[in-house]
């Protein structure tokens, strides 16, 4: 069973950076890619990024392109989400989650997911 725990979630000032991480285990197989979604309150979740464990190939909201990064780290089985240059608008639970290699060409294909961590940006 795959298991994904957030963490790094905080309160952060418009302008400010913060990095999430998401500690994977249970995985079989390093084909597939990891994805971070958000979920801001009265709204639905949506795509931040994701990126495939064996290639590192990534992919992007066009919201986020320029001010986050996504990066994973093989050997620790975690996969991060740097973010900098944060807004009021980035405010969010933010989830990770594990899927197949299609969903680094925008097909979400994503079959388990974590906790989440808040993120909280004030103006």
């Amino acid at each position: 069973q795959v298991q994904l725990v957030e963490s790094g979630g905080g309160l952060v000032q418009t302008g400010g950076s913060l990095r999430l991480s998401c500690v994977v285990s249970g995985l079989t197989s390093n084909s597939g890619a990891m994805g971070w979604f958000r979920q801001a309150p009265g709204k639905e979740r949506e795509f931040v990024s994701a990126i495939s464990w064996n290639n590192g190939r990534t992919r992007y909201q066009d919201d986020v392109k320029g001010r986050f990064i996504i990066s994973r780290d093989s050997a620790k089985s975690t996969v991060y989400l740097q973010m900098y240059s944060l807004r009021p608008e980035d405010t969010a639970v933010y989830y990770c989650a594990a899927g197949s290699p299609l969903v680094i060409f925008g097909i979400e294909d994503f079959s388990s997911w974590g906790q989440g961590t808040q993120v909280t940006v004030s103006s």
